[in-house]
C-alpha cells in the first residue's frame, strides 16, 4: 500500500445522520466533495469526530468504504474505527477497516493501556496487536482525547519507529515543547506529524510538521489548507490568519459535532444536525447566530486572502 502523506490539512470527518439516526450517505458524499473542493490534502475518516464510539462495527466499515470510494483517488483516505478494549476485538475491527482499502489504518492511543498503566504494558499490547494486522498496511496513531487522552511518549514513539510500520501521527498535546521533542524523534523515520491544535500550528510547521488534522477543518477547510501551504510566504499575514483561526477554534467547545453540521448547512452543504454524541441539534438561537457570524468572518478572510 503506497501512502503519500501530503503536506496540508486533513479534516477529521463528521458523520451526517438522518432524523431516524441512520447515516445520511447523500449528505456524506456532498461533504467529501466539499472537503476536497476546499483544499483537503487527505481525509481522516471514521475518527472521534465521526462519532465512532456510537457506531456499530458494520457502520464503521460501511462508512469507511463509502468515503474511500467517494474520494476515488482524488485524495488519500485514512481511517480508524478503533474502539474496542479487548485486543482480539481490536484486531477484528482494524482488519475490517484495512479491508476497505484505505491508505492507512489509524490506531487510537488510549485503547492499548488504561490510564495509569505503563509504557511497557502499552508496548507489549501493541506488539501483540501488530502481529494480528497485515504487514503491508501502513498504520498511524491518533491521540484521541476520549475516554482519556494518552499522549505518545518518546519511548513509545521510538518503538513505533523500530517496527517500520507507522507513517502518521495525529498529535493532540497542544504543547510546543512536546511537539518539538516528537518531531526530533521522528525526523527521517517515515512518520509524519499532523497537529490538531491551531495556536501551535505554524510553529509546528516551522519545526518540520506536515500539516493540520483537526476539528476546525469542518468549519474553515479552505483557510487551514491555505495556512499550512502558505505559512512561509508572508510572516505578517501568517500571524494574522493564525491569530484569527485560534480565536475561532473556541467554537469547537460549543456542542460539537452538531454545531459543525449546523455550520455546514449555513454555508450550503445540506445535512441534518442530528448527532449521536451530545445534544441532538443546535437548539439555541444565539448558537446559530454565532455560527452564522463565523461563516461571515470566514468568507471575508478568504476574500482578503484571494482564495
Amino acid at each position: 500500500m503506497n501512502t503519500s502523506f501530503a503536506c496540508g490539512a486533513w479534516p477529521t470527518m463528521i458523520t451526517p445522520f438522518h432524523q431516524n439516526n441512520e447515516i445520511d450517505y447523500e449528505a456524506l458524499g456532498a461533504l467529501v466533495d466539499w472537503y476536497i473542493e476546499n483544499g483537503a490534502a487527505g481525509l481522516f475518516s471514521t475518527c472521534q469526530s465521526s462519532e465512532i464510539f456510537y457506531l456499530s462495527l458494520e457502520e464503521r466499515v460501511k462508512l469507511t468504504q463509502f468515503v474511500k470510494e467517494r474520494a476515488a483517488g482524488r485524495v488519500p483516505v485514512i481511517a480508524s474505527g478503533h474502539v474496542s478494549y479487548d485486543l482480539n476485538d481490536q484486531a477484528v475491527e482494524l482488519n475490517r477497516i484495512a479491508e476497505t482499502g484505505v491508505d492507512a489504518v489509524i490506531l487510537i492511543s488510549n485503547r492499548l493501556a488504561a490510564e495509569g498503566e505503563s509504557d511497557d504494558i502499552f508496548i507489549e499490547r501493541l506488539g501483540k496487536l501488530l502481529e494480528q494486522l497485515p504487514k503491508d498496511v501502513k498504520l498511524g496513531f491518533y491521540e484521541c482525547p476520549f475516554p482519556y487522552k494518552r499522549l505518545l511518549t518518546p519511548k513509545v514513539l521510538k518503538y513505533c519507529i523500530s517496527t517500520g510500520r507507522f507513517a502518521f501521527l495525529k498529535d493532540t498535546c497542544c504543547d510546543m515543547e512536546q511537539i518539538l521533542e516528537k518531531l526530533a524523534i521522528i525526523k527521517d523515520s517515515g512518520i509524519y506529524l499532523f497537529n490538531a491544535n491551531t495556536a501551535t500550528l505554524v510553529d509546528s510547521m516551522k519545526a518540520g510538521g506536515t500539516g493540520y488534522s483537526g476539528v476546525m477543518a469542518n468549519f474553515q477547510m479552505k483557510l487551514y489548507s491555505w495556512l499550512v501551504k502558505h505559512w512561509q510566504d508572508d510572516p505578517e499575514t501568517t500571524d494574522y490568519v493564525q491569530d484569527i483561526l485560534t480565536v475561532c477554534s473556541y467554537i469547537e467547545m460549543k456542542n460539537y459535532p452538531a454545531n459543525a453540521k449546523c455550520y455546514l448547512n449555513i454555508i450550503g452543504v445540506p445535512m441534518g444536525e442530528a448527532a449521536r454524541k451530545g445534544r441532538q441539534s443546535v437548539q439555541d438561537a444565539t448558537e446559530r447566530l454565532e455560527l452564522s457570524q463565523l461563516a461571515h468572518l470566514t468568507k471575508r478572510l478568504e476574500e482578503k486572502l484571494g482564495i
